[in-house]
């Protein structure tokens, strides 16, 4: 394995000259400076905070500077934990991992009694300045200054995982990591993000504390442009990275990860929901959720066809799974599009594929069933498992397939299959996220030291038990198809298969090539080459340097780049897998 110069944070360089505040006292000042300006007696600063945001933190550090005459914490108005809990106990449901997407807002959560005497109390304020602070703060009053306080994914787990916040409307810091995830994907997240998206056009300013001890605040005006500047570009996102049971070595290499952590099982590079994008402004970094993108410019980044589908979501997902050196995944199988509707309510499945970025000697994959199995004796030894009565006998039911570096394996909803150990997968899909039926782990632990939750009950009503040996090599293995060539260059169709939403198709290169984008948003990974460079056909933005493994954006608003070597590249070929909406 060649190691790369893979970038942990790449960033968007702004392009406009624009101030940054920075550090509690510099933010201070500037809403102080802000209130001056505005010369009234009373002045309504609403602090919005998205979930995971320490609002006792943020008043703590501003009331000493802004001496503010009163305040108002949004978490006073809303309903007891019992009555939020028994609003939303049917779409929580009882399973571990999935609940029912749902259509909750802010205003369901708050008890209208406390929302009105809060606004009234606001009101009589006669003098500021008048905080009020939390999810919902510019829902109670008329504010003359919005603060929009954003929280990334991945930093509101790690919280989670250290007990220092609780879910939306509870007092809960002391569940389980899993139980909160699992309310937060499903409620305070979704809420939040309803509630964010009236508010873009609306915010004074955006505030970043995702380095709690490294406060840095832009004007609204400042983030607005940052975010059309990177629906209008091509960017990488912030990858994350994450041990696992089955977890192995390659990326600690390949991405220059902490070689004391036990292994990496898993790096989310393309996952807008969960990632987040980092603005260069001046000599400092902004971190912002990266679905802000698809959120605020959707049609400029997703394509208006694929908006018109899809929403104001992204609907391809770019991932790692890690094995080599490690174990196998457990056994799956994805819900079946009517399936994950009827039980979940979610639009759309995880149909999905496994690139083989690389491959141990003796590297397989699990997919699909053997011919002539009775699908009884596969329900009746999976439950037999489920019960610790039997180890599950995968091989007497499981196809295993041999892999090698670049090949292609297809995974449409309904089909049985995991990664064997010895593969680093980039895996390719469609993004309901949490949707995986686990059907056997190979008798193993998580992390934690307790079983992962199995879910052979969802598992057994999704399974296409027609998808054996012969309909699996035909449909699923490599279905690699040439379309062009030309001097330096050709191009692959490689899938996914005609069940799945998604085109993939592999460029090896050698010189320049130019790429039509199409009606799609394109995702893109270097899969084979140590660095690359991304122009605009036409000059419209800066080139973007992307290293072996890292994964890259091009919006839809670029209706053609250029790929070619670095400069600096030592690599004789190079190739390129994209994926797009068909």
């Amino acid at each position: 394995m060649a190691k790369s110069e893979f970038n942990k944070y790449p960033y968007i360089e702004f392009n406009k000259e624009a101030p940054v505040y920075k550090g509690w006292k510099e933010i201070a000042e500037e809403i102080n400076r802000r209130i001056e300006e505005l010369n009234k007696s009373k002045v309504i600063i609403a602090l919005e905070c998205y979930h995971g945001v320490i609002e006792a933190e943020i008043f703590w550090e501003l009331n000493a500077a802004v001496k503010f005459h009163f305040t108002m914490p949004t978490k006073s108005i809303f309903k007891k934990e019992a009555e939020i809990s028994a609003l939303i106990g049917n779409d929580l449901t009882e399973d571990p991992v999935f609940g029912r997407l749902n259509e909750y807002s802010l205003n369901d959560y708050f008890d209208p009694d406390k929302f009105e005497k809060a606004r009234q109390e606001i009101e009589r304020q006669k003098k500021g300045p008048v905080l009020v602070c939390g999810a919902g703060a510019s829902t109670l009053a008329q504010a003359d200054i919005i603060i929009y306080a954003d929280m990334t994914r991945w930093e509101i787990i790690q919280r989670m995982r250290r007990n220092q916040i609780p879910n939306l409307g509870f007092e809960n810091r002391d569940d389980s990591p899993a139980k909160k995830y699992k309310q937060a994907f499903f409620f305070d997240w979704r809420i939040c993000d309803r509630h964010k998206r009236t508010l873009f056009d609306k915010w004074d300013y955006y505030l970043d504390t995702n380095e709690p001890v490294a406060p840095k605040m832009i004007t609204g005006d400042t983030a607005r442009s940052a975010i059309k500047q990177g629906a209008a570009e091509p960017f990488e996102l912030v990858p994350y990275f994450d041990p696992g049971p089955w977890g192995g070595q390659w990326m600690k290499e390949i991405c220059g990860l902490d070689k004391s952590v036990s292994n990496y099982a898993w790096c989310f590079n393309c996952v807008p929901e969960e990632n987040s994008v980092l603005f260069k402004i001046g000599g400092s970094l902004i971190e912002m959720p990266a679905i802000n993108i698809v959120f605020y410019c959707p049609e400029e980044l997703l394509g208006k066809k694929v908006y018109d589908i899809f929403g104001a979501e992204f609907p391809i997902r770019f991932d790692f799974l890690d094995t080599m050196d490690g174990g196998n995944l457990s056994l799956q199988v994805h819900p079946t599009k009517e399936y994950i509707k009827q039980k979940f309510n979610w639009p759309y499945t995880q149909d999905e594929s496994y690139y083989l970025m690389d491959a141990g000697t003796g590297a397989n994959v699990y997919l699909g069933l053997k011919e002539g199995i009775v699908p009884e004796d596969f329900k009746r030894d999976l439950l037999k498992a489920e019960k610790g009565e039997t180890v599950f006998p995968d091989e007497k039911y499981v196809e295993k397939w041999p892999v090698k570096k670049h090949d292609h394996v297809l995974i449409p909803a309904g089909t049985v299959h995991c990664s064997g150990a010895g593969c680093m997968v980039l895996e390719i899909s469609s993004t309901p996220y949490i949707f995986t039926f686990k059907l056997w782990d190979w008798e193993r632990m998580g992390l934690d030291g307790l079983p992962r939750p199995i879910h052979s009950e969802h598992g057994l009503n999704v399974i296409q038990f027609n998808r054996t040996v012969e309909w699996t090599r035909e449909n699923l293995i490599n279905m690699i198809e040439p379309l062009a060539e030309g001097d330096g260059w050709r191009e692959e169709k490689t899938g996914l298969h005609e069940l799945e939403f998604i085109e993939t198709r592999r460029i090896w290169f050698q010189k320049e090539i130019e790429v039509i984008t199409g009606e799609s948003v394109n995702v893109l990974n270097l899969v084979e080459g140590d660095e690359i460079t991304i122009e605009a056909a036409d000059g419209e933005f800066q080139p973007l340097t992307v290293h072996y493994a890292e994964t890259f954006v091009i919006p839809c608003s670029v209706k053609k780049y250029i790929i070619r070597p670095s400069a600096a590249s030592k690599s004789n070929t190079f190739a390129v897998i994209r994926a797009y909406i068909r």
